[in-house]
């Protein structure tokens, strides 16, 4: 198994690279660039021009792709070696400013929009709430999906499976745009119990309070988001444990073992729930990787300071750093959920073997 991890690991280095070369290249081949408008005015051309050679823009996809993962000085130095090769020219005047140590030392980029703020900074800031919010979101989904799924599974055809199932299908039907101001209109504003990030204290019966961000805190502002995000989760989580678990206790090993004697709850959770868990770990690996990079419509709504807005307003903005930064810790999240998932599927399933 060690082996198998190492492997993986190594060979996730090259996809990497390729989904952040994909990602890089298609956010410069949208038309439109980060300087062509400063507000609702246009900027002069020999602003843009200058702003454009400051940030390496000028330069070739390949050099300012080389800029990013090496760094300023090693694309320097290579082009310095390299005078024949077309864009050379270009590397030579700014390679001097050093605006990128390169992705190798950690260095994700300066924001192009946001004067004076590196995207490490908007990660460092943002990632841990966005996480929180994520891992939250998802413990509750199973907490409440998992059980549901089983219990619908073993009262198959009652009334239970048919509760279970409507509630499920519920839950997916309604958005979370829906479920979050719902929420914020039963508990903080009807009842006075509950915050959100946005209200500094606790809004009385019906007022119109003004919003006042006073930012994150933890157990206080995530409660009512996390069950908006965990809703839809935790109904898909039911279904496929109910459809996956109906299928396994059909199977002749669970015949085999109920014929032995063994006491139902063995035969569910020892032998059935086990292998019927494996289609929820596959759909956990990416949707992990999703949530807790950010959920643009909940942070929103709740005023959460997550990763979410940066994503959505940089893509508009058209800041190719922060739109590159925040799709790498995507694609690295995703590429370990999926080594983690695999990982599982050997301690579910004893017959897997990776060696």
């Amino acid at each position: 198994m060690f082996a198998y991890i190492i492997r993986r690991i190594f060979w996730s280095i090259p996809v990497i690279l390729l989904l952040t070369f994909v990602i890089f290249a298609l956010m410069r081949a949208i038309p439109g660039g980060p300087f062509d408008f400063a507000g609702d005015k246009s900027l002069p051309k020999a602003v843009t021009d200058n702003l454009e050679r400051r940030h390496h823009l000028d330069w070739t996809l390949g050099w300012q792709f080389s800029s990013y993962v090496l760094g300023d000085d090693i694309t320097g130095a290579v082009c310095s070696g390299l005078t024949f090769v077309p864009g050379c020219e270009a590397v030579a005047r700014t390679a001097h400013l050093g605006i990128s140590k390169g992705l190798i030392r950690g260095d994700l980029g300066i924001a192009l929009k946001l004067r004076g703020r590196t995207v490490n900074d908007l990660v460092k800031e943002s990632f841990p709430i966005s996480f929180q919010l994520g891992i939250i979101a998802l413990s509750l989904s199973l907490l409440i999906g998992v059980p549901a799924g089983v219990l619908a599974a073993l009262k198959h055809n009652t009334w239970i499976d048919y509760a279970s199932s409507f509630v499920a299908v519920l839950g997916l039907s309604i958005p979370s745009m829906v479920i979050g101001p719902l929420l914020i209109w039963i508990f903080p504003l009807n009842l006075g119990i509950l915050e959100i990030a946005t209200w500094g204290a606790k809004p009385p019966f019906l007022l119109g309070v003004l919003p006042t961000n006073i930012g994150w805190e933890f157990w206080s502002h995530a409660i009512l988001p996390s069950v908006a995000l965990g809703t839809a989760f935790s109904a898909v989580i039911a279904r496929l444990t109910r459809a996956s678990l109906l299928q396994v206790i059909r199977e002749d090993y669970i015949r085999t073992a109920r014929a032995k004697g063994l006491q139902e709850r063995v035969v569910v959770v020892v032998h059935a729930l086990k292998n019927s868990l494996i289609p929820v770990v596959t759909v956990l690996g990416p949707l992990l990787a999703a949530v807790v990079t950010g959920t643009f419509v909940v942070e929103q709504i709740f005023g959460i300071p997550g990763m979410g807005k940066h994503f959505i307003t940089s893509i508009s903005n058209r800041d190719y750093p922060i739109i590159t930064g925040v799709s790498l810790i995507f694609v690295i999240l995703l590429v370990f959920a999926n080594l983690l998932v695999d990982i599982v599927y050997a301690w579910l399933d004893p017959r897997i073997r990776f060696d």
